[in-house]
């Protein structure tokens, strides 16, 4: 995201810079002073910058409330302050940017592993919702592996009863783990196989259910009624949403009415890899309050990896060719 602010504001990357999105942050220097040899901002030059950056956050697709709050935390920022000597704007808008940026990911990530263990509920449940085609259920069976990997016994319930490809696709899933899937017909009640995979867990002393569900858009209100239905009859110790980081802004409004309808707990943020731009993950954790909790990084089972804020905002702020 930097280097297209950068390139849009100050005309590109420098040749001397070259920093990964891995590489260790560097000591921040103050970019202010009001030092005898600081200088003023010039007005019109901030407004420039303020106009630019909003439109490259939206090109980024990052969300209008989260570009409202980082121009404010900008223009509050600039607004009758000095540069330090040697700086220049450049340096006190990516100062300025990384600072917002991180108050926006403020909110702390937690790990379903250690909620599991902390928690004296067995079995522990997980239900996870999502429109079809973020890579919900292939999040379900990494989930599972790290959870099994941890040394805690799993299984999951095929509940999207909507699709035999869901249900076949799980099947495969545990085949290749070794995890029991408790399944019904196509067309079978959701609840009902949420709550017999809440019984088999029950019975066997399974540690963790991992609960699959239906793509539930907002305007399919039996789907919704369903999702509804199975927080009633299981109870959820969480409900995770997935999404994919792909999907614009459009992953931050279905994150939204799914909090609305259902009440989530944390996201898991699928194809971070292949997203350039970034503005789903400050998008997502800003207007719905709550933590991404995982990020899918890859195809493979061990493609799933806890949520590193201070790792986002390095890759954020690395310099290099804008996109």
């Amino acid at each position: 995201m930097w280097a297209a602010i950068r390139s849009r504001l100050f005309g590109g990357p420098k040749p001397s810079e070259g920093a990964s999105a891995s590489d260790p942050p560097k000591e921040a220097v103050p970019a202010f002073s009001d030092g005898l040899l600081s200088r003023s901002i010039d007005v019109a030059k901030a407004d420039d910058v303020l106009d630019g950056l909003e439109i490259v956050l939206l090109q980024s697709d990052v969300a209008l409330p989260v570009i409202e709050k980082i121009r404010r935390d900008l223009a509050r920022e600039l607004a009758g302050k000095k540069l330090r000597w040697g700086a220049d704007l450049e340096q006190a808008v990516r100062s300025s940017l990384e600072s917002s940026v991180r108050s926006v990911l403020s909110k702390p990530p937690f790990d379903v592993v250690d909620r599991v263990k902390a928690s004296p509920s067995r079995p522990f449940s997980v239900m996870f919702v999502g429109v079809n085609g973020t890579g919900k259920t292939t999040t379900v069976a990494k989930l599972a592996l790290r959870l099994r990997e941890a040394g805690l016994s799993v299984v999951i319930a095929a509940g999207d009863t909507f699709r035999a490809g869901a249900i076949e696709q799980l099947l495969v899933h545990g085949e290749r783990l070794g995890i029991r899937v408790v399944r019904q017909q196509e067309g079978s009640d959701p609840a009902a196989v949420a709550f017999d995979a809440v019984a088999h867990a029950r019975s066997k002393g399974v540690d963790v259910v991992l609960i699959d569900t239906a793509g539930r858009q907002h305007t399919n209100e039996n789907l919704i009624e369903e999702a509804k239905k199975i927080r009633r009859v299981v109870r959820p110790n969480l409900t995770l949403f997935v999404g994919d980081a792909l999907s614009g802004n459009d992953v931050v409004g279905q994150a939204k009415l799914f909090d609305e309808a259902l009440g989530l707990d944390g996201i898991v943020l699928t194809k971070l890899d292949a997203d350039v731009k970034g503005g789903a993950a400050l998008s997502l954790t800003y207007v719905t309050g709550k933590p991404i909790v995982y990020v899918g990084t890859g195809q493979g089972y061990n493609d799933l990896v806890p949520f590193d804020p201070d790792q986002m905002v390095r890759r954020l702020f690395a310099e290099g060719v804008a996109p």
